[in-house]
C-alpha cells in the first residue's frame, strides 16, 4: 500500500465529524489493504509510530529535502526508514538520524511530507480513531462489530485483530480470548465535577480512593507472575516485591487490576514522580527495592482460576476480589446503595475529603452493575479530583501540523518570577477548541517578536487559565518544575500579565514541587 493512500484517508477522516462517514472511509481503506500493511497503517492513522519516540529534534526537521514529484513510498518503506532512524545511537547520532530523515523526506511528495512531519512530531491526532477503526474493520470483513470490539479489548490493540481478520475472515476472532499472561488495556474513568454529580450519574455504586500511583495489571499462573503497566509494558523484573505478594495469593491463576505506590515514613503516598522513577528503574533493582519499596493496592479482578469475570457486574467482581485478596491489599471504599439517600451521599462526600487528607488524588465512583469494559472510558467509572488552576502567561507557541496545519497550537506557559520576568513551566495544546485555535492564531500572530519557522516567540501579554493535575520536578524547565496534564480552560482577557500566578506560589502550593 502506498503511504500516500494513508495520508489521503487520514486527511479525509480529519475533515469529517460524522462517525458514520469515518467508519465508511475506514471500511473502504481496509478492503483495499494488504493484511501485512494494516498494523503499520492503523498506527499511522491513529498518529502513532510503531517505533515509539525517535529521538529527533526539530533541527533535524526544519530544513527538509525538496519533495518528490510523484508518490512511490509504501507504508513498509516508511516503516523501514523510521526503524532505521530509531536504531541510530552513539557518537554522531543526531547527524545520522538527520541524514536518514532527509532521504525519507526526499522520497515523499509535498502532501506526504506534511503527514510525515505530523507523525514524527506527534501532531497527528484523530480522537477516538481506534473505536471507529474497529467499526470499519467489522464492516470490511462482515464480522459482528461487538465481536471485533471484544477481540480488540482482549488483545489490547487493534492491529493484530485487523491483520488476522483481513487474512482469515471472521472465524479468526475465535483466537482472541482472555488469557492469563496476555495483558489487556485497562478500563478507564471519565470525569465528574463532584461526588454528588458522580453518584447521581452512576446510581447504586461504590466510591473508591483514587490512587496516584502506577496502574498495573498482575497476572498469576501457578506461582509465575507477570506485571504489566497501563501501556502493557512488562515490568515484572522491576517489581520483585509485587511479584512476591501476587505469588502468595490463594488462587492458581488470576488477573488483577490495581496500582503500585510508594509510601513515606508517615504512611502517606510519595509523589507520583518518585513512584514512577522507582518503577522505571532497570539498574540494581534489588537495591532500588530496598531503598524505596513499593506496595500493590488492588481494586478489581478480571479472571480467577480460568473463569472470565469481565462481563460480571462490579459488585460480583468485588466479591471475587474479597475472596482472593486480603483487605490490606484492597483499595478503601464506601458503598452508596441508595443514591437518593442524602445520608449515604453525604458519607461519600466525606470519604472523598478523607481520601484527599490521606494524600490521594480523589475518588473513583463505580456503578454497581457495570461490567469491566477494557480499554474504554465510559460513564460507569467516574473520577472526582480537586481542580487546580493557574493563570499563566503565553511566552511562545508552536506551529501546528496534521489537522492543525496553519494554526498556532502548542502553548509555552510561564509564571511570574520575583524580578518580574516569566519562567516557563511547560507546554500544552490540550483543551483548545477549533474556535480557540483560530482566535489564538490571529492574536498570538499579532504579538510575535521572533519566528524560527516552528516556534513563534510572543510578547508576554496574554494570560490563559490552565487546569492541571499536579506539579512535578523537571530539569527541562528553569524553575525545576512542570505541570502534569495541563490543559487550557479559557483565556483571561480581564487579567494583565502582571496579575499572573508566580513561580513561588506554585512551588508553595505543592510542597516545593
Amino acid at each position: 500500500m502506498l503511504f500516500a493512500e494513508v495520508a489521503r484517508v487520514s486527511g479525509e477522516i480529519a475533515r469529517t465529524s460524522a462517525r458514520s462517514r469515518k467508519t465508511e472511509l475506514l471500511a473502504e481503506f481496509f478492503r483495499a489493504a494488504e493484511p501485512a500493511d494494516v498494523p503499520i497503517a492503523i498506527a499511522y492513522l491513529a498518529g502513532r509510530l510503531p517505533q515509539g519516540r525517535l529521538g529527533v529534534g526539530w533541527a533535524a526537521l526544519r530544513d527538509r529535502a525538496a519533495p518528490a514529484a510523484e508518490a512511490t513510498l509504501t507504508v513498509r518503506d516508511v516503516d523501514a526508514a523510521l526503524t532505521a532512524v530509531s536504531e541510530v545511537s552513539g557518537t554522531g547520532a543526531q547527524a545520522g538520524r538527520r541524514a536518514l530523515l532527509q532521504d525519507l523526506f526526499g522520497a515523499a511528495t509535498e502532501r506526504e511530507q506534511q503527514y510525515l512531519l505530523g507523525l514524527v512530531t506527534g501532531e497527528v491526532r484523530q480522537g477516538a480513531l481506534d473505536a471507529a477503526a474497529a467499526e470499519g474493520l467489522a464492516a470490511a470483513t462482515e464480522a459482528p462489530p461487538a465481536a471485533v470490539r471484544r477481540a480488540v479489548m482482549l488483545t489490547g490493540a487493534l492491529e493484530p485483530v485487523a491483520q488476522a481478520l483481513l487474512a482469515r475472515g471472521p472465524e479468526a476472532l475465535e483466537e482472541f480470548a482472555l488469557t492469563v499472561g496476555r495483558p489487556l488495556l485497562p478500563m478507564l474513568a471519565s470525569s465528574a465535577k463532584s461526588v454528588e454529580e458522580a453518584v447521581a450519574k452512576a446510581g447504586p455504586c461504590a466510591v473508591e480512593e483514587k490512587l496516584d500511583g502506577i496502574r498495573v495489571q498482575v497476572h498469576g499462573d501457578h506461582g509465575s507472575v507477570g506485571i504489566y503497566t497501563r501501556t502493557l509494558d512488562d515490568v515484572t523484573e522491576r517489581l520483585p516485591e509485587i511479584a512476591r505478594t501476587a505469588a502468595s495469593l490463594a488462587a492458581d491463576r488470576f488477573i488483577l487490576d490495581g496500582e503500585v505506590l510508594a509510601f513515606d515514613e508517615a504512611g502517606r503516598p510519595r509523589p507520583f514522580q518518585e513512584t514512577a522513577g522507582r518503577v522505571g528503574s532497570r539498574v540494581d533493582v534489588a537495591a532500588a527495592a530496598e531503598a524505596m519499596p513499593v506496595h500493590a493496592v488492588f481494586f478489581d479482578v478480571l479472571s480467577v482460576d480460568g473463569r472470565d469475570l469481565l462481563d460480571l457486574p462490579y459488585t460480583e467482581r468485588h466479591e471475587a476480589l474479597e475472596r482472593l485478596v486480603p483487605e490490606a491489599l484492597r483499595v478503601r471504599r464506601a458503598v452508596v446503595a441508595d443514591p437518593g439517600d442524602g445520608t449515604q451521599v453525604s458519607a461519600a462526600a466525606e470519604f472523598f475529603r478523607h481520601a484527599l487528607e490521606r494524600g490521594h488524588e480523589g475518588v473513583v465512583v463505580k456503578s454497581s452493575d457495570a461490567p469491566y469494559a477494557a480499554g474504554r472510558r465510559g460513564a460507569s467509572w467516574l473520577k472526582v479530583k480537586p481542580v487546580h488552576t493557574l493563570d499563566l502567561v503565553v511566552l511562545a507557541v508552536e506551529r501546528g501540523h496534521g489537522r492543525r496545519t496553519g494554526k498556532l497550537s502548542n502553548l509555552h506557559l510561564g509564571a511570574r518570577a520575583e524580578d518580574g520576568s516569566f519562567v516557563m513551566l511547560g507546554k500544552t495544546f490540550k483543551g483548545l477548541t477549533d474556535a480557540m485555535l483560530d482566535w489564538q492564531t490571529e492574536r498570538l500572530g499579532a504579538l510575535a517578536v521572533e519566528d524560527d519557522g516552528y516556534t513563534v516567540t510572543v510578547r508576554p501579554e496574554m494570560v490563559v487559565e490552565i487546569a492541571y493535575d499536579g506539579v512535578q520536578t523537571s530539569p527541562r524547565y528553569p524553575a525545576g518544575l512542570t505541570l502534569r496534564f495541563a490543559r487550557v480552560v479559557r483565556y483571561r482577557g480581564d487579567k494583565s500579565a502582571a496579575e499572573a500566578d508566580t513561580v513561588d506560589a506554585v512551588r508553595a502550593a505543592h510542597g516545593g514541587g
